[in-house]
């Protein structure tokens, strides 16, 4: 925004061409003929900066943080919270190396081998305690699965380098409805996630600390507090919180187990003696050992594959080259599983554990307890697995946002969920994953063996549906190396499908009907919002002004302007029919978008005056206020008029649908001095026909 600069005493303008908008240059008299100084004037340089080329203006940090009162009272305690703003040209320095990326990416692959095995042992221990040794051939069988579908999903990352989400593969191969499904699959995943994550971790806690359990479920939620911070501060400062309890687990289990295989090749390990009680409970509650009870322990065993598509979701967070530095970590995600899975399962067959029937003592818990009794090492292996277990969670702290970014920039989520807060991190996801998240522990006090069967089907749903899409691309495409990535990503494809039908059919009446029933109402609503922005876009695009609208007038006016369409058309000529001065403003995070925004101006918008205010810490209304205080300063007695064009949705509840930028802007400019607010609506017509065409409003 701009506004024409006043007269000022003793002082004439230079004839020299130069944009009095950005710059003024007065020329002053002496008192002797032929005397004279020229002074040059930037209204703006104490809170913007001049962008490349000194076409635009670029925001500071003064833009919005240089606030007083209350709001400052607000500023500090956000920034110690989440640490200062980071500009966009610093996108760089936030990308991930291999080991950070590991901790955020993989530790809930990781963390799956705490409880894992002690999953399936349940299922199986209600049925006949004698047949816990099939505990190993299951985990065997799952971590041969988690093989294939690892070999999938490095062909996988490596066709979509810049992400290869489950969404993004199975939309580009196989269309946009089962591209929705499979991310409504995905995004229930990743809430359970973190229930899921955060409830083993304090199980793991309260089994050493029992008098913790009366109060787990608060425990719970203060740990999903904690994470929403942390990663509301930013992947990359997010990653080196969380790398030291990832690193504590596999240094702390690594070193049990192998010290379990020697005592077990010595001999010297005596056999584990469980409580008469808990073989009672079994017993009164047992049922007969039947095919479906093996499919069901599988089922709940199969949870531990569920972290492999994190890293492909988070393939652009990782520094260059991005695909390849992903797939090297998939591949050791994937090692350091298989090596926990198989030892821990090893393990407590071998020594004969027992699981707790109450749940109070989880198996891991009980395994080291035997191998190194109530020493130090107990509860320091207890207390890694605790802090790995909840951090976990942050795996989909990383990659839900994402993912409901890629589907708010393609119009099936609220635009919201595309916006990335001031230290880079999409802020909105990251709130919505915990407030979910909480609601799920309230519902299931925080329990592991009630949360697991919400969480398989739709990882492994999304699973067979990138793979699927993989299949088709090979065969459609031909690529180099087409006839290896078909059976690759076909045996992937099939793998999980199966196991997908499994999980479905053996946990149906334990929980997974919920899932069932919310997959498909997730994809009409994500379907829903998407037409919702089609109709929006088709009513309010526009080609530019017409040359009618133009009308000669009065003050100083500014408009902010967002993007090139009806409901702007309409608010300029609006400005216009008042001003013959008006000026647009455009603030933008996105110097591309800002370039072409400027090529197609002028014949967009005729002779209205354009000024861009480049925003790289993606802030509006602080360097909006900015400017209007640059102007206030060069005549403090000229009120400054904005005109906002805010658009009237059909229907109330859509406005939920739209980020509110208009309405924030009124509360601000509404309290500040000097300043005229004219909103101008733009209401869509009933039949959401375009008006393109249409002459503006007056």
């Amino acid at each position: 925004m701009t506004a024409r600069q006043p007269e000022r005493p003793n002082a004439e303008r230079s004839p020299r061409k130069v944009d009095p908008f950005l710059e003024v240059r007065e020329t002053h008299r002496g008192k002797r003929p032929g005397d004279r100084r020229v002074k040059i004037v930037r209204p703006f340089e104490d809170e913007f900066e001049r962008g490349e080329g000194g076409e635009h203006l670029v925001a500071s940090e003064r833009t919005f943080l240089g606030r007083t009162g209350w709001r400052a009272t607000l500023r500090g305690i956000r920034t110690f919270l989440i640490g200062r703003p980071i500009s966009s040209r610093h996108e760089h320095t936030e990308r991930l190396t291999k080991l950070k990326a590991l901790a955020i990416f993989s530790s809930d692959n990781i963390s799956s081998s705490a409880y894992g095995p002690e999953e399936i042992m349940r299922v199986i221990a209600f049925a006949s305690i004698g047949a816990l040794s099939l505990t190993l051939p299951l985990a065997g069988l799952i971590v041969l699965m988690l093989l294939i579908v690892t070999a999938s999903y490095r062909q996988t990352i490596r066709a979509y380098p810049n992400g290869a989400s489950s969404y993004i593969v199975a939309s580009d191969n196989l269309g946009d409805r089962l591209g929705v499904l499979a991310a409504s699959a995905l995004l229930i995943g990743y809430v359970v996630t973190v229930a899921v994550s955060i409830s083993a971790g304090v199980a793991a806690l309260t089994s050493i600390m029992p008098a913790l359990i009366p109060i787990k479920v608060e425990l719970t939620i203060a740990l999903v507090a904690l994470l929403m911070i942390g990663n509301l501060r930013g992947i990359r400062e997010s990653g080196s919180i969380f790398m030291a309890p990832t690193y504590l687990y596999l240094g702390v289990m690594l070193s049990i187990i192998a010290y379990g295989l020697f005592r077990v090749v010595a001999g010297d390990l005596p056999a584990y003696v469980a409580p008469a009680e808990w073989h009672a409970q079994f017993a009164e509650t047992g049922t007969a050992l039947t095919l479906f009870v093996i499919l069901r322990a599988f089922s709940q065993g199969a949870v531990a594959l569920t972290g492999v598509e994190a890293i492909s979701d988070g393939v652009p967070a990782f520094k260059p080259p991005e695909w390849r530095n992903a797939r090297t970590t998939l591949t050791w995600a994937t090692s350091i599983f298989a090596v926990l899975f198989l030892g821990i399962s090893f393990l407590v067959v071998q020594v004969g554990i027992i699981p707790d029937p109450t749940e109070d003592q989880t198996v891991l818990s009980l395994l080291v307890r035997h191998l190194v009794g109530d020493s130090p090492i107990l509860i320091l292996a207890q207390v890694s697995t605790a802090l790995l277990l909840a951090l976990a969670a942050n795996t989909s702290f990383a990659d839900f946002p994402r993912l409901s970014s890629f589907l708010a920039r393609d119009g099936f989520m609220p635009r919201q969920f595309a916006f990335r807060g001031e230290r880079l991190a999409f802020t909105t996801g990251i709130v919505a994953l915990s407030a979910m998240a909480v609601f799920l522990l309230f519902l299931f006090q925080a329990s592991v063996s009630g949360l697991i069967p919400l969480y398989t089907l739709g990882v492994f749903l999304a699973f067979t549906l990138s793979q699927a899409g993989m299949f088709v691309r090979w065969w459609s495409r031909r690529e180099s190396g087409w006839r290896r990535g078909m059976v690759i990503n076909g045996l992937g494809a099939s793998t999980t499908a199966i196991v997908a039908v499994v999980v479905g059919v053996s946990n149906f009446t334990e929980g997974a009907w919920v899932v069932v029933i919310l997959v498909p109402l997730l994809m009409a609503l994500l379907m829903s919002i998407r037409r919702h922005y089609q109709n929006l876009q088709r009513s309010i695009a526009v080609a530019r002004i017409p040359e009618g609208a133009e009308v000669a007038a009065a003050p100083t006016v500014v408009v902010p302007v967002a993007r090139l369409d009806a409901p702007a058309r309409q608010a300029i000529a609006f400005a216009n029919s008042i001003s013959d001065d008006a000026v647009a403003v455009h603030i933008t995070n996105d110097p591309e978008d800002a370039a072409e925004l400027r090529g197609r101006w002028p014949d967009w918008a005729g002779k209205t005056r354009l000024v861009v205010v480049e925003s790289p810490y993606r802030a509006l209304v602080g360097p909006l206020l900015s400017y209007l205080d640059a102007l206030d300063r060069q005549d403090p007695d000229r009120p400054v008029l904005v005109v906002l064009s805010e658009v009237v949705p059909r229907h109330w509840w859509e406005n939920l649908l739209h980020n509110q930028t208009t309405l924030r802007l009124k509360v601000r400019l509404f309290f500040r001095r000097n300043t005229i607010v004219a909103d101008i609506p733009y209401h869509l017509p009933p039949d959401g026909g375009d008006t393109s065409g249409a002459p503006p409003s007056k």
